[in-house]
């Protein structure tokens, strides 16, 4: 079964990226998170450093607030986040122990973030989430190229006013913010990121403009140009856009059994460093 969503009609607040610190337990209260000091040296040229000083001090003070907003923006978190992502981090943990198995009859290296999603689509049901696998596709535009992304979203029916609240899971987070030519700022900013994300569509919306910008200040500070495919516009349209929900629950290791005649040796046993770019199960850190 399939629905159809726009996060694009969501009202946006400039509180969305001022939030407070993390909290392990339930619901939302302040506590204290490690914050990074000291800045890497800067890319420009020595004696444009000494000419335009204001333009060093400029650039310490941009990329000390995106540590702050990027920190204070993943320490907060509320009781559904805790959930899901304890939920998410067990299914890994199982799943990198070799307690579930890939399905798929294509190459691993296209065909394991899939069944990945699939069995953590399964627990999660399981648990009683109502989890599913999201598809966006956009089309092209004269700022940025058509493309497609697939993540895992759970919807929690909310009993206060707000409504449903949506989770996303993004199982190659950090990932998709990297850069093979970034300064060591954006990638101390980068460093900090979950290589997983759980969390609600407005964290999620905050993380982005956050990122973006610094990708942005990057690109400029470098003096290489911006590729389409960085630009705050398509970032967004992978998570935030129009989207297929898809709810089918995923074959069991059972009803495979009985299909195949014989029991398929797991793909997934191994360390998934090795079958999905940046997915490291065994030592994942979840957000």
């Amino acid at each position: 079964m399939y629905k159809t969503f726009n996060y694009s009609e969501q009202s946006e607040s400039v509180s969305d990226m001022i939030f407070g610190f993390l909290d392990e337990g339930e619901g939302l209260t302040e506590s204290s998170c490690d914050s990074s000091d000291g800045f890497g040296g800067s890319d420009s040229v020595e004696d444009e450093e000494v000419e335009n000083p204001p333009n060093l001090e400029e650039r310490k003070v941009f990329w000390e607030t995106q540590e702050e907003l990027l920190q204070a923006t993943l320490c907060r978190t509320s009781s559904i986040e805790s959930k899901v992502r304890y939920a998410t981090e067990e299914a890994l943990r199982e799943i990198s122990l070799g307690a579930g198995g890939c399905v798929c009859q294509r190459p691993v290296s296209d065909g394991c973030r899939d069944c990945i999603q699939r069995e953590i689509m399964g627990r999660l049901q399981n648990e009683g989430y109502n989890c599913a696998i999201c598809k966006s596709k956009w089309k092209s535009s004269p700022d940025i190229p058509s493309g497609e992304h697939t993540f895992l979203e759970v919807v929690h029916e909310s009993s206060s006013k707000s409504g449903e609240v949506r989770v996303v899971i993004e199982l190659n987070f950090r990932a998709e913010f990297e850069m093979a030519r970034a300064s060591e700022e954006y990638n101390r900013l980068i460093n900090r990121l979950p290589e997983v994300f759980v969390g609600k569509v407005e964290k999620l919306r905050a993380l982005i403009k956050i990122l973006c910008s610094a990708s942005k200040k990057c690109m400029e500070e470098r003096k290489m140009h911006m590729a389409p495919w960085r630009k705050l516009k398509y970032m967004e349209a992978k998570w935030l856009g129009t989207y297929d929900r898809k709810t089918l629950v995923p074959i069991s290791p059972v009803e495979q059994l009985n299909r195949s005649g014989k029991q398929r040796a797991s793909r997934l046993t191994f360390d998934l460093l090795e079958t999905s770019s940046g997915l490291h199960c065994p030592t994942i850190k979840v957000m």
